[in-house]
């Protein structure tokens, strides 16, 4: 199953209404409705470029949005209110655009992340991706609670030579105000780690690394959100399998339910991670880029085949498989997406639970997994942990298997 190719016949020529709305129509993300509104605004942004001799995919860009309405709200003493709808019909005409074939120039300048600004933190930062194997994520994070430290240095009038033990403390010890526990025993794991760092590289002479003290997290203090199984059916259930936006959801939850796949996991997959005739997904774990194969199970292919076919749009620029819904259709690019999309699901179905996280799916797979006989070591493999005791921490909820080793209460 792949992704078709643009139709690249005159790619320089501009597109008619009639072909704008052919592409709307295949895309099934815009209502009738809508669509005349869009035209409105394409029709009169046609009209401007004319006007001044512009060329209409150059200016399809944020830079060319705030230009035209700059223009057409100065002409017509317009508010911002009025003007919002502009914007989605940018999108799509530039949707239209990248379905012909025409190359486009992106839509908004590409912002190159700053480098970190002092030595200290630049040889930190390359020291965490070198010699530690940290990913970008996880070195912009650190780098993050590195500067919160040295802010707090900076208040008293220190630097990172001055980096003490009571300074250390002090510093935590606001963390801990601002933040949960885990948080804050996160933010202290890289204020050892920055510790060590300058220790090894000849910038500080004290050890203060074993020094630091973060707050007690206790194993298994909170035990995993997880649903019972009759409420996981009921979620898929409810999924209106008769829309693009549908169809796309209910294969996500479909597999997170199926295999006990996380959000990073399920998002990550691309079109060539499918293998349709041996019958197997390639899968990644985000943390680790470790991959993993998994059987293509026949209810998960007949969903997967049929939102590949009928939602997933036909012409998009990633090769993800779960795209976004809307133009440019670029991928999930977030665990918070697929937490909405199992919240607004779960309150469809009448789902009561106190938090509905993206990783609540993985959580009742894996307690249903317990209470079917699921060997510890094949499940451990499953989820992906690398000790087997962590398991202890679905047992705690695999409801039916508790029930079956309940002593009765003494009257």
């Amino acid at each position: 199953m792949v992704t078709r190719s643009c139709a690249k016949q005159n790619p320089k020529r501009t597109p008619t209404a009639r072909d704008i709305q052919r592409v709307w129509r295949v895309d099934r993300n815009v209502s009738a409705s809508t669509a005349r509104q869009y035209l409105y605004w394409i029709l009169r942004f046609r009209r401007y470029c004319n006007a001044l001799g512009l060329d209409e995919a150059d200016e399809l860009t944020r830079d060319g949005l705030g230009r035209f309405l700059h223009w057409y709200a100065d002409s017509r003493n317009l508010t911002a209110n009025y003007l919002a709808r502009a914007k989605s019909s940018f999108r799509s005409l530039r949707r239209v655009y990248e379905v012909i074939g025409r190359p486009m120039p992106s839509w908004k300048p590409v912002e190159c992340r700053p480098a970190p600004v002092t030595a200290v933190l630049r040889d930190y930062a390359a020291h965490l991706g070198q010699h530690r194997g940290n990913p970008e994520v996880t070195v912009r994070k650190k780098l993050d609670h590195v500067g919160k430290l040295l802010e707090h240095l900076h208040c008293s009038g220190k630097s990172w030579r001055q980096l003490t033990l009571p300074e250390i403390d002090a510093f935590l010890i606001g963390c801990a105000r601002r933040y949960a526990p885990s948080t804050t025993a996160d933010i202290a794991s890289t204020v050892r780690s920055f510790a060590r760092f300058l220790l090894v590289s000849g910038r500080i002479r004290t050890d203060l690394a074993d020094a630091v003290i973060s707050p007690v997290k206790r194993p298994l203090e909170n035990p995993r959100q997880a649903l019972p199984w009759e409420d996981v059916q009921r979620l898929l259930r409810v999924v209106d399998t008769g829309t693009a936006r549908g169809l796309r959801d209910h294969a996500l939850l479909l597999m997170m339910s199926t295999y006990g796949l996380g959000a990073g996991e399920v998002i990550g997959l691309q079109l060539q991670h499918i293998d349709w005739n041996a019958g197997t997904l390639q899968m990644f774990r985000p943390k680790t880029d470790v991959s993993f194969v998994l059987p293509l199970l026949p209810p998960v292919a007949r969903v997967l085949a049929r939102y590949l076919r009928h939602g997933r749009p036909a012409h998009t620029l990633t090769r993800h498989v779960f795209v976004q819904m809307k133009s440019p259709f670029g991928a999930l690019t977030s665990s918070s997406a697929v937490r909405h999309i199992i919240i607004k699901h779960a309150t469809i179905a009448g789902i009561r639970a106190p938090y509905l996280g993206s990783h609540v799916l993985r959580h009742s797979n894996a307690a249903r997994q317990l209470d079917v006989g699921t060997k510890a070591r094949v499940l451990s493999d499953l989820l992906g942990h690398r000790d087997p005791g962590a398991l202890s921490a679905y047992v705690r909820i695999a409801t039916q298997s508790l029930r079956e080793v309940s002593l009765p209460v003494p009257r």
